[in-house]
């Protein structure tokens, strides 16, 4: 039964903040976005460098360029998971599953919600996947 009372209590916490945490949600993901775009833009940019600057380079230049590639790609890729992550947080919220742990159904606590927004699970639940992956 304290289960029950619990998940109400968060699920009126939600419904009550759902504006706010709605607006908070969005802001994350625009500024991801915008970052996205932009790291996208120092991507392209990087290219044309290279591409008109590789006369005279030895194997560290060519290792540094493949670096600088790679790590620039790198952070796409984590922009794009992060962004992907808050546009799940916003579907939830719109489907009312928001704060609500994915693994267990259990209230994730708000502590988390509030360091990590875009939280789908909750502590126990996390730890656990994190075991099983490593």
């Amino acid at each position: 039964m304290h289960d029950v009372e619990q998940r109400a209590g968060l699920g009126t916490a939600v419904a009550a903040d759902s504006d706010r945490i709605r607006t908070a949600l969005t802001s994350r993901y625009e500024e991801l976005t915008a970052e996205y775009e932009q790291a996208i833009t120092q991507s392209q940019l990087l290219r044309l460098i290279e591409g008109g600057d590789t006369a005279g380079d030895d194997q560290v230049d060519s290792g540094t360029k493949t670096a600088e590639r790679d790590a620039a790609q790198s952070l796409i890729r984590t922009i794009l998971e992060r962004r992907t992550q808050f546009e799940h947080a916003l579907a939830r919220l719109a489907a009312g599953d928001y704060g609500h742990c994915e693994g267990c159904a259990a209230p994730i606590p708000l502590e988390r919600l509030e360091i990590y927004p875009a939280a789908t699970t909750c502590v126990t639940c996390k730890a656990s996947r994190e075991r099983r992956t490593a």
